[in-house]
């Protein structure tokens, strides 16, 4: 049973499963932050543009739907 136990003690592979599995995690949330961020200053330019097509397009006399 001593020896079994030193064994495992010893026995590191698992600590570098553990090490690889916490950069993989950090490397998921980075890129859904930056997804995030991403999509909202995306969001907020479509947004922008549409006005200003639209506004652009009330100017001229066009009818947009919508």
């Amino acid at each position: 049973m001593q020896k079994f136990m030193k064994s495992f003690i010893a026995d590191e592979s698992g600590a570098t499963a553990i090490e690889y599995g916490l950069i993989a995690a950090l490397i998921a949330v980075g890129i859904i932050a930056a997804a995030s961020l991403l999509g909202n200053n995306l969001e907020t330019t479509f947004n922008n543009l549409s006005s200003s097509v639209g506004n652009a397009n009330a100017e001229q006399g066009i009818y947009t739907a919508g």
